[in-house]
């Protein structure tokens, strides 16, 4: 046992993490649909898992853990935006998968074991959905394939609505082929001018719901450890899914575990492309914002909880990851105690992934370094430090290139470091006349100084 609690979904409580086997743990999280790139919203759960991704493997070794997280790569506005761009759709989502890999690495998202795509599993699909009639969960009318939820006693469950909630919510399509108002859609007829694929029941393409359903089952098998996405998939996605899965296997679960994050909000407003109301991670970054500001800023509420996205926030989690750095860059010279994350840090991401309490531990292992009196002691408070980044995501860049100094010689640090230390003295010794004439040497050579808790930090100026 290694003390992991999650709060899953559908018992709507936390649990005691246990793998199906401990030398094969897998997770699966649904992916974007990609069209346009990615909105910072879309990115929380990226990184959210990611986090417990490192936090897996740290448990049970790096190559016993298998993620995999699909992109979404047929759908109505992907066909949208290649008819007007007059492009086939692999032109656009392949644009879009590589601005979204490349948003990923900038916020020091970790690779994924699988990524599948709906296109590259057709065959699977088709085969999951051909399983599902033979079996009498699912019919075909009209050119279309449809799931019967009526075949399936514990549809509803997992979200808990009532049948007439669910089709309400579900703004479900009333059609004459259909059995039920609920039953939706597995496979539908291609339109004149969209891609199709053949299949047993005509050219056309799969619904949403059974592309993850069949991508889980090729990538990592029948029953995984845990599934992951946003709160706003729990019903319809998540519920079908788990409802096709289950009919399809024997009445398997498809998950033992299911986790989801809560909203990125702006203003109070949930945010989404049909609002209006987003942020593109593509353009943060663009703009000079450090990846690793914006991973911070998602860290710091507890995933399950909303998360209102501001530019104090952003300004919060910059200042921190400075204070941070500060410390990093002023124990540059110590060599590292090879040493496991702390135990403040490892507790509260094993206690539901508690990122925020995380954080603050941090700062706790700062404290220590700035009161070390030996060379041991700094070692090992910068050891967990670095092992503490690692389990985050954190902390990878140079603590000089992440304060911009890699145009400035080593000469030039050491005697900027200098004054610094020596403007400190003085403050100490509230000799401020001395204190004022050192930042005014400073302000001469372009550089800017911040007093902080763990000690003054500087940068060159913008």
């Amino acid at each position: 046992m290694t003390g992991l609690k999650l709060y899953d979904t559908a018992a709507r409580k936390k649990r005691d993490f246990v793998p199906q086997d401990p030398g094969r743990v897998t997770l699966y999280v649904c992916g974007p649909t990609v069209y346009a790139p990615a909105h910072v919203g879309n990115f929380r759960p990226e990184v959210v898992f990611d986090v417990l991704f490192r936090l897996l493997r740290h448990l049970y070794g790096e190559d016993a853990v298998l993620f995999a997280r699909n992109f979404t790569d047929v759908d109505d506005k992907i066909n949208a935006k290649a008819a007007e761009e007059g492009v086939d759709i692999g032109v656009i989502t392949g644009r879009y998968t590589t601005i979204y890999h490349e948003d990923a690495a900038a916020l020091n998202v970790l690779d994924k074991t699988f990524e599948p795509t709906a296109t590259g599993a057709m065959g699977e699909i088709i085969a999951f959905i051909e399983r599902l009639i033979a079996d009498g969960h699912a019919y075909a009318a009209q050119g279309h394939v449809l799931f019967s939820v009526k075949a399936y006693e514990a549809y509803g469950a997992f979200s808990r609505r009532s049948l007439d909630d669910m089709i309400a919510g579900a703004r479900v399509e009333v059609a004459p082929y259909k059995q039920d108002p609920a039953d939706f859609v597995l496979w539908k007829p291609a339109k004149d001018g969209e891609p199709g694929w053949d299949s047993p029941w005509g050219k056309g393409r799969p619904g949403w719901h059974i592309e993850c359903s069949a991508m889980i089952e090729s990538s990592l098998g029948e029953t995984i450890d845990i599934h992951g996405g946003g709160i706003d998939l729990v019903f319809p996605h998540h519920e079908n899914e788990i409802a096709q899965s289950a009919c399809a296997h024997g009445g398997a679960p498809l998950a033992n575990y299911w986790l989801h994050n809560g909203f990125l909000s702006m203003a109070a407003e949930k945010m989404s492309k049909s609002q209006g109301n987003v942020i593109t991670v593509h353009a943060m970054l663009a703009d000079g914002l450090p990846g690793e500001v914006i991973r911070y800023a998602l860290l710091s509420g507890q995933y399950r909880a909303p998360l209102d996205w501001t530019h104090k926030l952003l300004e919060q989690a910059r200042k921190s990851l400075d204070r941070l750095y500060g410390v990093l860059r002023r124990l540059k010279d110590v060599q590292a105690a090879d040493t496991p994350p702390s135990a403040g840090v490892l507790a509260a991401l094993k206690d539901d992934l508690n990122t925020p309490r995380a954080l603050a531990a941090l700062f706790e292992i700062t404290g220590r370094a700035n009161k070390a009196q030996d060379d041991a002691a700094r070692a090992q408070a910068k050891g967990e430090l670095v092992a503490a980044g690692a389990l985050l995501g954190l902390f990878q860049s140079e603590p000089d290139t992440w304060f911009g100094l890699d145009s400035l010689s080593e000469a030039e640090k050491t005697e900027i470091d200098a004054l610094v230390a020596e403007r400190v003295e003085a403050r100490t010794a509230k000799d401020f006349a001395r204190a004022d004439a050192i930042r005014a040497k400073l302000d001469d050579k372009n550089v800017q100084a911040e007093d902080g808790p763990e000690g003054t930090i500087w940068r060159l100026k913008a």
